[in-house]
């Protein structure tokens, strides 16, 4: 399970496990908290298409589809 606290997501590195239509390198660009200092929001880049998807940040600690880093 990959260790991740909320606050520390904006600009972090991803690579999919199980890379589809090329894409497999992939930032966090945005992040959106609610008054409560809960995170409501994630918006993922692929790096190499630009395309953009928003996520369930807490998909990210699946270590079999997401590992930490560029790899």
């Amino acid at each position: 399970m990959n260790q991740i606290h909320p606050k520390k997501l904006l600009h972090s590195k991803w690579t999919a496990t199980h890379p589809q239509n090329k894409e497999k390198h992939f930032a966090v660009i945005e992040t959106e908290f609610n008054e409560e200092q809960t995170l409501v929001r994630c918006v993922m880049q692929a790096i190499h298409s630009k395309r953009e998807f928003e996520i369930e940040w807490r998909d990210l600690k699946n270590t079999q589809r997401w590992k930490t880093g560029w790899v």
